[in-house]
């Protein structure tokens, strides 16, 4: 069982070292917009997360929407940012929402339902072009 146990943890280890170097390239994208995006003085927003049940509120960011949905968004410090939330009580809704980053993926969207999926490079390709809502 012991080793059975030592694999299973060597496994894991070898998938969250994947997942880290992953993340090390795609972040090194994402810096790569965000300076290019500075360069082109191309305006970040105030970004909005919305909720499982459909409410829009307000988040603490400002970035830019990455997908149609506006469920994905690069934060104009380099975050990626997932904006679909759990829902909120009330006065979340007035006060808004804190978006913790999480490690950016060179996929986005792989397994997403609204079938908006592809290289990061693609969506932010779009972004840079002004296309990210047509």
């Amino acid at each position: 069982m012991t080793d059975r146990r030592e694999d299973a943890r060597r496994r894991e280890e070898m998938a969250a070292a994947a997942r880290r170097l992953e993340a090390d390239e795609a972040q090194a994208i994402i810096d790569a917009f965000v300076a290019e995006a500075g360069r082109r003085q191309l305006a970040s927003e105030p970004l909005k997360a919305t909720t499982y049940s459909g409410q829009t509120v307000k988040t603490d960011r400002r970035g830019w929407y990455l997908n149609r949905r506006r469920s994905l968004a690069i934060g104009d410090d380099g975050a990626y940012l997932r904006l679909v939330i759990p829902d909120v009580g009330t006065f979340a809704r007035f006060t808004g929402v804190k978006i913790t980053p999480e490690l950016p993926p060179l996929m986005v969207a792989a397994n997403g339902k609204d079938g908006e999926g592809g290289a990061l490079t693609w969506f932010i390709e779009r972004v840079l072009a002004g296309h990210q809502d047509g």
